[in-house]
């Protein structure tokens, strides 16, 4: 007996050990993270979990255009595209940017709080169930938990620009496939972008009369991938050479296209256009200049990994 409670004590402490090791790691991640500096209301919330009063926070009532991030860190965690009004005093979001946000059991173990996943910052509270809106999520968010960077400007990150490209290469839910998954994307988004409809239905899309394609929309960090880099996954990945569409889907929302922003980003294409036509290809992907991009409807974003399968008509092939 006298073996066996030994043992239990040896066990304890093994595992106590391990547990402070744990913590130990996680308090060297932070550490590692370059902070910015708060005030006290703001440590308030996004340190001590404390909450704003309801119908004062800066971005209750904001409307534009843009990407929230959070202040600790300026990790980017919601687009406003996915920002509505719950009447409930604090800005509220369907969806957060993929792998922005996690949850974790609130301390009053009745809510689910919700955090940043790079830094922990407080940010609120997550609620489901409640038919605000198709997604049927709310992300109740302290506006003091986050900064606001519109979209006309360029989204700035830990002393670092994050790039936003547009790719339409045929049905979008196989080019934003092989997208989210490349190393140095840190989001992606379907939509639509070309036509001159305002923000279109893929219904509307579909009938052909919008004179939109089915594009992606790329975020990607140029410290760990290149533009050229990302051209070149867009050529590997579907049929360059199909004048009429992609694979079954055919229909001129289906194009293979690149909408560039600027000349750099249009002489790389062109680059790899002529390096592919050298190659013997006939190559049909147009270059237009970015205009308006309008974000698809919700269950079309992350379409395949929602659905736990693959794509139909894109499929990875090493040409370069």
């Amino acid at each position: 007996m006298k073996n066996i409670y030994i043992s239990l004590l040896l066990l304890l402490n093994i595992v106590g050990a391990c547990g402070q090791n744990n913590n130990n790691n996680n308090n060297k991640e932070n550490r590692m993270i370059k902070f910015n500096k708060l005030t006290q209301a703001e440590e308030n919330v996004i340190v001590n979990k404390a909450t704003e009063r309801p119908f004062t926070g800066e971005y209750l009532n904001n409307t534009e255009e843009g990407t929230y991030v959070c202040k600790r860190c300026d990790a980017p965690l919601f687009y406003s595209s996915d920002k509505f009004d719950a009447n409930c005093g604090w800005p509220s979001f369907d969806d957060e940017i993929e792998g922005s946000v996690k949850r974790v059991p609130d301390a009053d173990g009745r809510r689910t709080e919700i955090i940043c996943n790079n830094c922990g910052a407080h940010l609120g509270h997550v609620f489901l169930g409640e038919s605000f809106t198709k997604k049927n999520t709310r992300h109740c968010v302290n506006s003091i938990s986050l900064k606001f960077i519109p979209k006309k400007d360029k989204l700035q990150v830990k002393d670092k620009s994050l790039e936003k490209i547009y790719f339409a290469s045929g049905c979008f839910w196989g080019t934003e496939y092989f997208f989210m998954k490349a190393p140095g994307v840190v989001s992606t988004s379907v939509g639509f972008m070309g036509g001159d409809k305002k923000n279109p239905t893929y219904k509307e899309v579909s009938e052909q009369k919008t004179g939109h394609v089915e594009t992606t929309e790329v975020v990607f960090d140029p410290t760990k991938t290149t533009y050229g880099d990302l051209v070149r996954l867009f050529f590997e990945t579907h049929d360059f050479t199909q004048t009429d569409g992609q694979g079954p889907d055919i229909g001129p929302q289906y194009l293979s296209r690149i909408f560039y922003k600027n000349d750099e980003e249009k002489k790389i294409a062109e680059k790899y256009i002529g390096l592919l036509t050298e190659k013997g290809y006939r190559v049909a992907t147009t270059l237009k200049p970015v205009s308006d991009y309008w974000k698809a409807e919700n269950y079309h974003q992350q379409y395949y990994k929602h659905k736990g399968s693959t794509p139909y008509c894109h499929v990875y092939k090493k040409i370069f």
